[in-house]
């Protein structure tokens, strides 16, 4: 009896059935080897208002949540899909970031929160932080963690990234400022983090893609994208929202200017430190939601 091919949906649904070990694959097929060779990141937007804290209400952003990591794991049951990233015995830490101007937002924290405790994850093993990780018991003991935070220009390394937001997992920060940032990738080979990563949540409600000088903000350099970046892979998310970033200024200054400063640590993190794909050209993006102004 023929035996029925394996398309690139059988494929995603095996992957997404076992993130946190090796599988046997079924063999591929020339075309589906080159399919699954690609990063899949996913783009929600939703052009429902945005609240007082730069979000959307917590149902909207709960629907935009669930919707991302449906497409993402080609899984249409939510709770499966959350099931297969984070396992009833884990310790989950939710880092987040606090910037007091685009913080991660408590709506989408509290989205993430809630399908880790649908998973059958304990709520005393649960805890969402950002600079106090190294002293927060739950970081200390995590087996899994969710990646979640905003994209915006930043002095030191062109963007605060994905990338980037485990930079508060190291005693001292600013250790890692040297060549822009040059070699941010290697902190997820801390112990600490080292292989924990389940799912990035890239937060695009309001980017900021203009700054000058450490901490800077002006609102006049962000505007209401609306949008959440979803992937297994932080390179590939980031290396989307980036993607994003430089078509708004070329869309507002008229030109290809430069970020003031550069932000090649997404791309050296492919490069050089191999934590993921940067080329736009490996990964499958697919986008869901509104598509007004997407810019990419």
């Amino acid at each position: 009896m023929s035996r029925r091919p394996i398309t690139r949906r059988d494929f995603l649904k095996v992957a997404a059935a076992a993130p946190l070990a090796g599988v046997a694959l079924p063999a591929l097929s020339n075309r589906g080897r080159a399919a699954a060779d690609k990063v899949r990141v996913v783009l929600v937007r939703d052009p429902s208002p945005l609240g007082p804290g730069g979000a959307p209400s917590a149902e909207v952003v709960q629907k935009m949540l669930d919707d991302g990591v449906r497409a993402l794991l080609g899984e249409k049951d939510i709770i499966k899909g959350w099931k297969s990233l984070i396992r009833p015995e884990d310790t989950v830490g939710i880092k987040t970031n606090v910037w007091r101007y685009i913080p991660t937002t408590a709506e989408v924290e509290q989205a993430i929160k809630r399908r880790v405790l649908d998973a059958g994850v304990a709520e005393d093993r649960i805890g969402i932080d950002d600079r106090g990780v190294l002293r927060n018991p739950i970081f200390q003991k995590a087996t899994a963690l969710v990646n979640a935070r905003p994209m915006r220009s930043h002095y030191w390394a062109g963007v605060g990234s994905l990338i980037k937001n485990y930079i508060t997992f190291t005693p001292q920060p600013s250790a890692w400022h040297a060549d822009t940032c040059a070699d941010l990738a290697k902190i997820w080979d801390l112990p600490i983090v080292k292989g924990k990563t389940r799912l990035n949540v890239l937060v695009m409600f309001t980017p900021l893609f203009q700054s000058v000088g450490p901490h800077n903000y002006a609102k006049e350099y962000t505007w209401e994208y609306k949008g959440l970046i979803l992937s297994r892979d932080p390179v590939a998310a980031d290396a989307t929202g980036l993607r994003i970033i430089q078509a708004k200024r070329k869309e507002y200054f008229g030109d290809d200017r430069p970020l003031p400063m550069t932000p090649h640590h997404i791309q050296l993190a492919d490069t050089r430190h191999h934590l993921g794909t940067s080329d736009p050209a490996r990964i499958d993006l697919i986008k869901i939601g509104w598509a007004e102004g997407a810019l990419i």
